[in-house]
């Protein structure tokens, strides 16, 4: 998701934060000499500074300034006063940065009821603050919720301050991102595409704000299996993003990440695992070892592991992730989920298939039950849980996952889309296990065609349909002969 606004004056660079920084915190200890600490310059100059630092990616900074300034603002201003409200809103936006997802979500509610009783609905405030809300709800996992909130105050923005409004441009970013996310990418990229093109006209190509668009419209052509435009475009705003914001600043670190993923996607595996291993140590120092970014670059990179076959090493990651997720954000939120089918699946892979099914099975309903039976991770996980199926060798449901799977990508996706030729492949793996070669060549056929077309001839998944069947092939000619010799 996007961060917040930012107090620095353009151009950015990371000369110009750190100056500007501590300029704001010079005048903040002036003032508070001179002034007193709870004198209202002292709290608007401290409150400006909190805003760069939580902008900067200090969130420790940021969420102990603002606490402070919450308690300030509440016995000098009053509960109800414009800046304690404001300073409530960047103290909650600071909670979402760190992780603490219901935290935020809890101050922000706080806050939109007293805006709304105090300005109306439609105050840009009040607006604001919902967008704000929706992004908390997301950090907290509580998916279904932000969505909602997103697209109400997305009409509401649009409505009152018009389509091409920064808060508008702000919310309608979030919100292709999370469309991404639950799987809706044609909405997703026209959203993003939108606001590049306003941001670009309104601010220029190296503004913070255009950055994140390109970043977020990588990312859904990424989904969409759009790579020819997903990894040049990705790669161009890692790049800008470490000339003007610094090279550990958290939005860096993502689009720094989100190369890897598109490596990986394009089959550049040992790329991908160096541009993760990277992340990971950065994220590590920058953001501490418990921060959702920091396991989210982990998970990653142990994905990235299990692509190229090093299975031990993603166990190695996957396993303390989980836990780590499961103590962090509860057992039933959605990376904590996605990370327990990753970890089941390579359990699959390295033959430890009861630990792996009973996951699975476990994350399936889960799923199903939290996101919706379309949803992008519970199509994977189902397909993952047919896949286990088939390695313990309970065949029939394997296949029946398996062309559920297939005929919720084609619906869901297309008959193009890399899952949707990844499920292909998989039912023709499941139908060569039941010994049903010809149906098994016919998918296979399907998965080489397609992937040859949509990833190139070289991409270890097209080579790896290839050489399936051939084998499936020759099994089928090797039992007609057979056939066709034995007496009658």
């Amino acid at each position: 998701m996007e961060g917040a606004p930012d107090p620095f004056k353009r151009p950015i660079s990371p000369t110009a934060m750190a100056t500007q920084t501590a300029a704001l915190e010079q005048t903040a200890e002036a003032n508070e000499k001179t002034l007193g600490a709870k004198h209202p310059d002292t709290l608007v100059a401290r409150a400006a500074l909190a805003r760069a630092y939580l902008f900067s990616g200090r969130f420790t900074q940021a969420v102990s300034l603002l606490e402070t300034i919450v308690l300030a603002c509440e016995s000098v201003l009053g509960p109800d006063h414009a800046d304690t409200l404001q300073s409530r809103n960047d103290l909650a936006v600071s909670y979402r940065s760190a992780g603490r997802g219901p935290d935020a979500a809890a101050l922000h509610e706080h806050n939109l009821s007293i805006q709304e009783r105090l300005l109306g609905a439609d105050h840009p405030g009040a607006m604001v603050t919902r967008s704000n809300l929706a992004s908390a709800l997301w950090a907290a996992g509580r998916t279904g919720e932000a969505l909602a909130a997103y697209q109400q105050a997305l009409a509401d923005q649009e409505r009152v301050l018009g389509t091409e409004h920064a808060d508008s441009v702000h919310t309608r970013g979030n919100l292709a991102s999370a469309y991404r996310a639950d799987g809706r990418i044609p909405e997703a990229i026209a959203m993003h595409e939108q606001n590049l093109g306003i941001r670009q006209r309104a601010l220029g190509p190296d503004d913070p704000g255009t950055l994140s668009s390109q970043h977020g419209l990588a990312r859904a052509f990424a989904a969409a299996g759009r790579l020819v435009d997903a990894v040049p475009l990705q790669g161009q705003v890692a790049a800008d993003r470490e000339r003007v914001l610094g090279a550990d600043h958290p939005d860096t670190l993502a689009s720094r990440a989100g190369l890897a993923a598109v490596y990986g996607a394009a089959g550049w595996f040992p790329d991908a695992i160096a541009l993760f291993d990277a992340a990971v140590a950065d994220a590590e120092r920058v953001l501490g070892v418990d921060h959702p970014d920091t396991l989210a670059f982990r998970n990653d990179l142990a994905a990235a592991y299990q692509q190229a076959g090093r299975t031990s090493e993603a166990i190695e990651l996957l396993e303390p992730t989980l836990a780590s997720r499961e103590r962090l954000l509860g057992p039933q939120h959605p990376d904590t989920l996605a990370s327990r089918n990753d970890l089941a699946a390579v359990y699959a892979r390295t033959g430890r298939l009861a630990e792996a099914i009973t996951l699975h099975e476990r994350n399936v309903a889960d799923l199903e039950r939290l996101l919706g039976a379309d949803h992008p991770t519970t199509l994977t996980s189902r397909s993952n849980l047919a896949a286990a199926y088939g390695r313990a060798d309970r065949l029939p449901e394997a296949i029946a996952l398996h062309e559920q799977a297939l005929a919720d990508r084609e619906r869901l996706l297309g008959p193009d889309h890399p899952a949707t030729l990844t499920s292909c492949n998989n039912l023709a793996a499941a139908y060569a296990r039941a010994n049903r070669l010809r149906e098994s060549i016919t998918y296979y056929k399907r998965a080489f065609a397609g992937r040859k077309r949509i990833l190139g001839a070289d991409h270890p998944a097209t080579r790896a349909s290839r050489e399936a069947l051939v084998r499936v092939r020759d099994r089928r000619h090797a039992s007609l002969l057979t056939f066709r010799r034995t007496p009658s």
